[in-house]
């Protein structure tokens, strides 16, 4: 379920400090107990932490929460991570993550509830999990893809076969209560645990998704943005996009940690970084968020959009999984399925820029409404209740 806040919360949000942003929405000073936080990344380095849980971390704290934070991966893993090669060295950082975990098993029996974002271990059966549950830990196992589902990095294809895919299944059996980004992820949950809950992913409008674009830059600008690994839901529209640059006057920007192995005239590459990502991105005109009809698309929790749409940036989304909840078709942005469909809307939105000004309008007060953290609060903080 999607909380839009009390009466309460929202005289909360217009009496809150500038300096203190959302942290001021629920003013609790009780003291609530303590959570910690089992995720795979370190902190601040993952979209999927940072947009689920890691922008709620102070309003826990405010709550009266003791937070403690575990990543199984140090900072030297990510960045090596999901680069070539550098077999030796992610396995010794692998290995380094278990014993990590090993040691972290003595002190459970100190936290309320252990948060565990998608997995205690990349690699395995859920040992971890087992254990916290046979020690009386309350899991709260949060996810927001279709991880039952083999997924892997084609860098890391030597570790593929260590993959235990079916651990989703035994750690919802686990949980004291799972947290799931949309509606078919709760379904499947929801086979093995009935405390479940619709947990999106959300956007801060108010302390980063915080800028807006009105549009009035002389050559518009088309744009994509997401990692290396989803760059491939691209390729289906080079042929549209081939074809618009034959009649449009456009610029289409790609921000992404690497650049993109095809080539397009009017291709713009971004390099995307922390510090500037929401000034790369409210200069994009049209967002674009393209995804194949499969089940693990199903599963994705539209953040792409949430980004676009946040910023005054109507979106392009193919009708997969959540997409369907975040875009209104023809008000804040337009639903495509086929090539020519895709074409058509952007020729439409390319020769009229009152049109995109106009849904610009709109879009950032979908997200506000229902996709931000100030209307998700009260339900983020119903987990630990």
């Amino acid at each position: 379920m999607i909380y839009s806040g009390s009466e309460e919360s929202n005289r909360c949000i217009k009496l809150k400090e500038p300096s203190l942003g959302i942290h001021c929405i629920f003013a609790s000073v009780s003291k609530k107990g303590s959570i910690l936080f089992i995720v795979p990344y370190p902190k601040g380095s993952a979209a999927s932490q940072r947009f689920r849980f890691e922008q709620y971390l102070t309003l826990l704290e405010n709550e009266g929460w003791r937070i403690s934070y575990q990543s199984f991966l140090s900072e030297k893993a990510w960045k090596i991570l999901y680069k070539p090669g550098h077999i030796a060295w992610k396995v010794f950082e692998i290995l380094k993550g278990f014993i990590r975990r090993f040691l972290l098993v003595f002190s459970i029996h100190q936290y309320d509830f252990i948060f565990i974002h998608r997995e205690a271990a990349p690699l395995g059966p859920p040992i971890f999990e087992l254990i916290a549950k046979a020690l009386g830990g309350r899991i709260i196992f949060d996810f927001d893809d279709a991880i039952w589902i083999p997924n892997y990095s084609e860098n890391n294809r030597f570790f593929g076969f260590l993959k235990r895919f079916r651990n989703t299944q035994t750690v919802c059996k686990l949980a004291y209560k799972v947290s799931c980004g949309n509606d078919y992820l709760c379904r499947y949950a929801k086979q093995f645990n009935q405390q479940v809950v619709l947990n999106p992913t959300t956007i801060d409008t108010e302390n980063y998704h915080n800028q807006i674009n009105f549009h009035r830059a002389p050559t518009m600008t088309v744009g994509w943005t997401g990692t290396h690994s989803t760059i491939r839901y691209l390729n289906d529209l080079l042929p549209v996009l081939e074809r618009l640059e034959k009649s449009y006057s456009f610029t289409f920007r790609v921000i992404s940690d690497r650049k993109p192995d095809f080539h397009l005239d009017t291709l713009e590459y971004v390099q995307w970084k922390e510090e500037s990502e929401i000034e790369d991105l409210v200069e994009i005109d049209i967002g674009l968020m393209p995804l194949s009809a499969d089940l693990w698309s199903e599963g994705k929790c539209g953040f792409k959009a949430l980004q676009y749409m946040a910023l005054g940036i109507p979106a392009l989304v193919s009708p997969i999984g959540v997409n369907t909840k975040i875009v209104d078709h023809g008000v804040n942005g337009f639903i495509c399925q086929s090539h020519e469909e895709w074409y058509q809307t952007l020729s439409l939105l390319l020769a009229d820029r009152n049109m995109v000004q106009e849904m610009g309008t709109k879009t950032r007060l979908k997200i506000e409404q229902n996709f931000s953290i100030q209307s998700n609060a009260k339900n983020f903080l119903s987990l630990f209740q």
